[in-house]
This record gives C-alpha cells, sequence and structure tokens, in this order.
C-alpha cells in the first residue's frame, strides 16, 4: 500500500437539485428532508457517502484494494469472513486472539487494504465486535456532516396517473391509478468535510491516491446515480482547504466561515446556481491553501 497521507484537509461540497428529491425521509413519507424551525433542506452524511461508494465500485469494478464494504444486499459477514480464511482463523474468535494477541491489527490491516470504503470512512464490523475484538469498530480519517440548503426550499407534492395496474381484478375495474411523488423545484445545498491525517496514519492507511480518488468521486457522485427523482442533481463545486501539516494550522470552523454562498443581487427566488454566487476569503491562516475543483 503506498503511504499514508500527511497533511490535513477540511472541505466544502456545493450541490444543486432541481425538480428532484435529494433525500426522501421515510418517517415522513419519502418527502425531502426539511430542517423545520428554519425550512431548509437537509441531506444525510449517510446519503452522500452512499453516493462515494456506489461511484468508487462502478469506477474500480472491484479492483484490487478498492472493493466496497458497506453494499446493497451483501451481508457484511461475508466480507469478514474473508480476512478470517486469509489469516486462518476458526470460528472461535476469543480463542484465536489468545493465541495470536496481534489478531486485531492483522483483521484490521487486511479490511482497510482490501475495501476503500473502510479505509476512508472506517466501519463497524459486527462479526470482529461479537467476537471481543478491538479491530471492529475502526474509526475512518474522512467524515461527513449533514448537508443543509442555503436557502429554505418548498417540497412540493406531485399528482401523478399511473398506468400500470397491478393485478386482473384492478384492470377490470380501472384503467388508471393515481400516485404521488415529491420534489424540491431547486435547492443549493452545502455539506461541510475533514480528512484527519492523523487517524490515516495511525489506523487506515488512507493515502494519497485515495484522497485524489476521494475527490473524483465527490465531484461525479450523481453523475451516475441519475434518476426520476435525481434526474438534475450535480456537485457544481468542491473547496477544499489543504493544512501544511498532520493536525491543522487553524480550527475547521475558521475555513468553513470564510466560504460564503449568497444571492445574486436582485434575486429573491433562487432557479439556478446562476442566481448565487460562491467566494472564499483571501486571508486564509497560516499554512492553510486553498483549491476550487469543479
Amino acid at each position: 500500500m503506498s503511504e499514508a497521507i500527511k497533511n490535513r484537509y477540511d472541505f466544502v461540497i456545493l450541490f444543486d437539485v432541481e425538480n428532484g428529491n435529494p433525500n426522501g425521509d421515510p418517517d415522513a413519507g419519502n418527502m425531502p428532508r426539511v430542517d423545520p424551525e428554519t425550512g431548509c433542506g437537509l441531506v444525510t452524511d449517510v446519503c452522500l457517502k452512499r453516493k462515494i461508494r456506489n461511484y468508487i465500485e462502478d469506477a474500480k469494478e472491484d479492483a484490487e484494494g478498492y472493493r466496497i464494504y458497506i453494499r446493497d444486499q451483501v451481508p457484511l459477514q461475508r466480507s469478514d469472513a474473508e480476512a478470517l480464511r486469509y489469516l486462518g482463523v476458526d470460528k472461535d474468535l476469543k480463542a484465536a486472539k489468545k493465541d495470536d494477541p496481534a489478531l486485531d491489527g492483522k483483521i484490521r490491516d487486511f479490511m482497510c487494504r482490501n475495501f476503500y470504503d473502510i479505509r476512508t470512512f472506517g466501519a463497524v464490523m459486527t462479526t470482529f465486535v461479537k467476537g471481543a475484538l478491538n479491530c471492529g469498530q475502526v474509526r475512518g480519517p474522512v467524515q461527513l456532516g449533514f448537508a443543509r440548503s442555503i436557502d429554505p426550499i418548498l417540497p412540493q407534492e406531485v399528482t401523478i396517473t399511473r398506468i400500470a395496474i397491478a393485478t386482473e381484478a384492478d384492470a377490470e375495474k380501472k384503467g388508471t391509478e393515481m400516485g404521488r411523488k415529491y420534489i424540491v423545484p431547486y435547492g443549493l445545498y452545502r455539506a461541510e468535510g475533514f480528512v484527519s491525517a492523523n487517524l490515516a496514519r495511525k489506523v487506515t492507511g488512507f493515502s494519497e491516491e485515495d484522497l485524489q480518488l476521494l475527490w473524483e468521486a465527490i465531484l461525479n457522485m450523481f453523475e451516475n446515480d441519475h434518476s426520476a427523482a435525481r434526474g438534475k442533481m450535480a456537485v457544481r463545486e468542491l473547496i477544499v482547504f489543504k493544512h501544511d501539516s498532520e493536525l491543522g494550522c487553524a480550527p475547521a470552523y475558521k475555513l468553513f466561515d470564510a466560504v460564503h454562498v449568497q444571492r445574486v443581487e436582485g434575486v429573491t427566488l433562487p432557479r439556478k446556481y446562476g442566481d448565487y454566487v460562491v467566494t472564499v476569503d483571501a486571508g486564509l491562516p497560516a499554512g492553510v491553501t486553498c483549491q476550487r475543483l469543479a
């Protein structure tokens, strides 16, 4: 594996949605998530990580070292078992730990070496947790917060006509059915994230090559995920702050505060990305540089 990254990073992602549902809430009939106090839209960190994982899976196609651990309808224990077979461990994990005190580290290193998302985001591996092995909970160097829309959104419920009749009995009674879908007419969302070089070095071995792949995945995370609900979603800009040290040169909040997203003067109802202006303060703390990717 390549050497772990040596610099801390903080980053801001700006993405938008037009006439789509960026992240439905299953507790609210799949309506777009909204902060009830402010009316701003929300997208969970789990949703964003899923898009990144999907891109890596499509781009790398299970290449060695770039497999994805958390996949749709694939039991985690199936991947956990690979590590045990590789190390020649039987089902009695507690006994194996007594025989080999370094077993925790060997399993963790195997999983991080083979699965990109564990190396990046970390993971909770229930097989090893239940076996009382300390490697079951791996803390990843890359973390994301919830995305929040710049302005309040107004989710709309749209009634549609459904002509796909499910049963013969229904077909005799009616030719069509009514359905509903929810959309956000337009919303520009902002998410913030962190990359810890300290955790990369100590825990997962997240490398410079992994980092460049992460930026690529973020910029393209909606490009292979288009659907009727997310047809016009796009990452508009990725703003990366690089520290010249492992632990960083300034608090993350100061860097995030340097990124300003404001409506163009005279625009009261934003309906496109051009209705906003994005600026970054020039006077960044010493030891921090900024790169804007789009």
